[in-house]
């Protein structure tokens, strides 16, 4: 029995076989949306600001 997952565009079920070249998506079409939205930056890892150096605190 082939692994079903959700398409992460558009939600549809898809299962995950090699017979399925998209996968993880449904269709070439979801595939291509997902690519523009990471052209377009809309998904991003948020920055964590690093711990302050201890010796910034003191005047040199």
């Amino acid at each position: 029995m082939a692994t079903v997952v959700d398409c992460p565009t558009c939600g549809k079920k898809v299962e995950w076989t090699e017979q399925n070249k998209f996968r993880p998506f449904c269709s070439e079409r979801c595939k291509q949306i997902d690519l523009g939205a990471w052209a377009e930056g809309k998904y991003s890892i948020p920055a964590v600001n690093p711990p302050k150096d201890a010796d910034d605190d003191f005047p040199h």
